[in-house]
């Protein structure tokens, strides 16, 4: 667990809920090496959008592509960097500048999250 907090003591434990969380909703838990972050799959729901970061854990449905565990292994070094405040300060900017306007995303690569770059209405 402390590869996948980044070795923080104050992400360790979001992370250890976030493994019981996913066990809760169905998850399979594996642990991505090259990323340093625990992979929840088949889970039935409690997750945002196609899949969360919580701690060091990212929470979803379906096997995720390399490109969108590299933007969650940023998540991840948000949660170490901010700690427990993480999901209060990304709650508030989302709600400031949601989507691609989050700087937390932005931060992350919005194209290896999925968002869409460029273009009319961004």
């Amino acid at each position: 667990m402390t590869r996948a907090s980044r070795g923080v003591p104050s992400a360790r434990i979001p992370t250890a809920l976030a493994l019981g969380w996913a066990r809760l909703w169905g998850g399979a838990v594996m642990f991505d090496d090259e990323f340093g972050l625990y992979v929840c799959t088949g889970m039935r729901g409690g997750f945002a959008r196609g899949g969360t970061t919580v701690g060091g854990v990212f929470l979803t449905r379906k096997p995720p592509p390399r490109r969108l565990l590299r933007h969650e292994a940023v998540h991840a070094d948000q949660w170490a960097r901010h700690g427990l405040g993480f999901a209060v300060r990304y709650l508030c900017e989302e709600l400031r500048n949601p989507g691609s306007r989050n700087r937390f995303e932005i931060e992350a690569g919005l194209e290896d999250g999925g968002y869409r770059t460029g273009g009319a209405g961004q």
